[in-house]
């Protein structure tokens, strides 16, 4: 069970003008296809899969960390979670691969120069954790089709059968500038991002409903959710300003929010911030972004910052981090939903699995996959939506199989747009240059 070879491929598929507080997301997200092939023991291979973003800074490690893969058995991830630390601190063979080192940083793969240059998010690119736990999918995919059985009994077993996911709901515009209005239409107001709602609801059945927030005032925002709230009397709610939110504001916001909303995500930034609106509001607090670590969880325990993380393997480092996180929380007394990213089928397969094997799990997981899905990479039929939840697969590993024909049009897209890098803040300004991105905006 040697692992043989890493290909990565990077690929670019639509995305709406959808709106946050950091800009808008560009007519194309950049995300990743990870295939790892493992001798199967019996003069054969299988081929793990695995997505995750596809930024320059990513790719570059994985590449990396790939070429020192082959030979090394597929069920050894604690010795490959050491090999890609040792890789990104610089410690491998004396050869500075860390931080400040020029080994292919920010490489251009897509001939055109106008795409080099520094990530626009370089802090997140030295993470380990974001590369091991796209090359963790893959191992896990792969040891569950070695050994016939789903992902979810390699992370312990399934708490439940099918996970619930929350409809994610955004204020955008039209279409992107110079093309036709989409599908969905403008969201600009509170009816239209009841419009929205309920064509979620009708598709998908969600059971939940979740507004990004942060990009109108927030009293724009606030009766954007009364509106949900009386269009949708039984669903749960939640908002998440992605800390455009002054301290002064999420105050003047909660009172106005208790009672209708399920929990308020990261109104503002930093715990210290968010412990002073804790203390102001009966209104559970949620975060992904100032608990996104284990150090982290002492310090907003001990000042009562949230009450609910939102977990992301991506980000966590993998699936097994992800069910450890869940009994973390669960021992803290503290409750855990998922965070998303744009993403297809592959990245939901995990999703589903680890939240599956997550008995802690106790709020719908948030999924950006509806936005995305009519380009999806994995064969049709694997994940499903029913009363806005997905059963986890049935078949072994992650249960889903690769569209090679979409991966290899997707991947001729990536190459064509001649852009390595997501940038928010600079495509909402090539349609408003006065937009300022500085934090807290309201």
């Amino acid at each position: 069970m040697i692992i043989r070879e890493l290909r990565v491929t990077p690929i670019a598929f639509r995305d709406p003008p959808l709106l946050n507080a950091d800009g808008a997301h560009e007519p194309h997200v950049l995300r990743a296809v990870l295939e790892l092939v493992v001798d199967d023991g019996r003069g054969g291979q299988v081929t793990g899969l695995s997505e995750c973003v596809g930024h320059a800074w990513q790719l570059d490690w994985l590449e990396l960390v790939g070429s020192r893969l082959p030979g090394t058995g597929v069920y050894e991830t604690a010795a490959l979670a050491r090999l890609a630390g040792e890789l990104l601190a610089g410690r491998v063979d004396g050869v500075a691969y860390g931080p400040d080192a020029p080994w292919r940083r920010w490489a251009d793969r897509t001939g055109s120069t106008g795409s080099r240059g520094p990530a626009p998010i370089p802090a997140p690119a030295f993470d380990v954790r974001r590369v091991y736990a796209a090359l963790e999918v893959a191992c896990l995919d792969a040891q569950g089709r070695l050994a016939g059985v789903p992902v979810v009994d390699l992370l312990g077993g399934r708490a439940r059968d099918a996970v619930p996911y929350s409809g994610y709901l955004f204020y955008k515009w039209a279409g992107h500038p110079g093309a036709d209005e989409d599908e969905w239409g403008a969201a600009l107001d509170p009816g239209g991002i009841v419009a929205q709602a309920k064509r979620m609801v009708d598709r998908y059945g969600f059971r939940s409903l979740k507004l990004k927030g942060g990009v109108f005032p927030a009293d724009e925002e606030i009766a954007a959710l009364h509106a949900l709230r009386a269009a949708f009397p039984d669903h749960p709610l939640r908002i998440d300003p992605n800390a455009a939110w002054s301290l002064q504001t999420a105050l003047s916001a909660v009172p106005e929010l208790e009672g209708v909303l399920e929990y308020l995500e990261d109104p503002v930034a930093g715990i210290e911030d968010m412990a002073a609106v804790a203390a102001r509001t009966t209104l559970p607090l949620a975060t992904n972004m100032c608990v996104t670590s284990l150090d982290a969880i002492r310090p907003a325990l001990e000042r009562g910052a949230v009450r609910i993380v939102l977990g992301d393997h991506h980000i966590w480092g993998g699936p097994r981090a992800t069910v450890a996180l869940g009994a973390v929380c669960e021992a803290v007394g503290w409750g855990l939903s998922m965070h998303s990213n744009s993403h297809l089928g592959i990245s939901l397969a995990a999703m589903t699995h680890a939240a599956a094997a997550t008995p802690a799990l106790d709020h719908a997981c948030d999924t950006h996959y509806p936005w995305n899905a009519a380009d999806d990479v994995v064969v049709p039929g694997a994940l499903t939506f029913t009363d806005g939840s997905v059963r986890v697969p049935r078949g072994p590993g992650l249960g889903v199989e690769l569209d090679r024909a979409a991966v290899d049009r997707l991947h001729a897209t990536y190459l064509s747009l001649g852009r390595e890098h997501r940038n928010d803040v600079a495509y909402l300004r090539s349609v408003l240059p006065e937009f300022d991105p500085t934090m807290p905006r309201w």
